[in-house]
């Protein structure tokens, strides 16, 4: 079911980690933001949308995840968008017969068989530098950064106030660190960070990838609480952080924080960098 956030922007969540797709309202059809994550649930928005006589004008995936990257043929063949460096992973990940076959094993096995891949990742990647979605309908700014993803996008409608964050600035999930594909991980999460809030002002909603849709008010609390997570793992200092504590929304969490500080300890040692 699609819920209003905002003027002419709305959301559909998944019952996968509370996935979130937005629809923004054009003028002669929709923009569709990482719609998933089963086929009925797609289908559905499919189905929504044409009873509020919408058709889809374009579409567009955040970063370059399995669960970002999806689409329905109830959809429609409409352009479907990426930032340069997330459509050029997409295609690497994507060159060989097995791909599909190894994204597969990634997704929990209650919903692989639920998940359509035949139009997987079928996506433009915008030239680079591009500052705007190419759609009929309100400025969608792309703030592209290279926290957790290659060519991670946060999306901002600044004229309805809405900041689409991604895979980041979620109120159940903590910085998931990009290990495999950069020096620094946490500078680059920071960084996104830094970006985020300079682009805060005047934000009414935040759209994380995962998790609760955030006010006015959530919006500053939720970057300070990802930098206080990244500072206090990057100084290798005690992490308080109720993501990861006992009454964590995912028991699974703890697990992946402790990887990543592990995964953090191996580097210093390999590098020979203190902390």
């Amino acid at each position: 079911m699609l819920r209003q956030v905002a003027e002419g922007v709305l959301t559909h969540e998944s019952e996968f980690l509370q996935t979130n797709t937005v629809v923004v309202r054009g003028r002669a059809g929709v923009l569709v933001i990482d719609p998933g994550v089963r086929g009925d649930e797609m289908a559905c928005l499919a189905n929504d949308l044409r009873e509020l006589g919408q058709p889809v004008a374009a579409g567009f995936s955040t970063h370059p995840h399995w669960d970002h990257l999806l689409w329905h043929a109830r959809l429609g063949a409409a352009p479907r968008y990426g930032t340069a460096r997330c459509a050029a992973t997409v295609r690497d990940r994507l060159s060989d017969a097995r791909a599909k076959a190894r994204i597969a094993e990634l997704i929990p096995t209650d919903i692989v068989e639920q998940v359509p891949m035949d139009l997987l990742g079928l996506i433009t990647g915008l030239p680079a530098e591009t500052e705007q979605i190419p759609w009929d309908g309100p400025q969608v700014r792309i703030i592209e950064h290279q926290a957790h993803a290659p060519g991670h996008a946060a999306l901002l409608i600044e004229e309805r106030g809405v900041l689409i964050a991604g895979d980041t600035l979620s109120d159940v999930l903590i910085p998931l660190l990009d290990l495999n594909d950069t020096a620094d991980p946490i500078e680059d999460y920071l960084v996104a960070l830094r970006l985020l809030e300079g682009a805060a002002d005047g934000v009414d909603v935040v759209v994380p990838g995962h998790g609760s849709i955030g006010g006015a008010d959530q919006v500053q609390a939720r970057i300070d609480q990802d930098r206080a997570y990244l500072h206090a793992v990057r100084d290798a200092q005690v992490v308080s952080d109720p993501r990861v504590g006992p009454s964590a929304p995912y028991d699974w969490v703890p697990g992946v924080h402790e990887r990543q500080l592990q995964n953090l300890a191996r580097r210093r040692e390999r590098d020979g960098t203190p902390g």
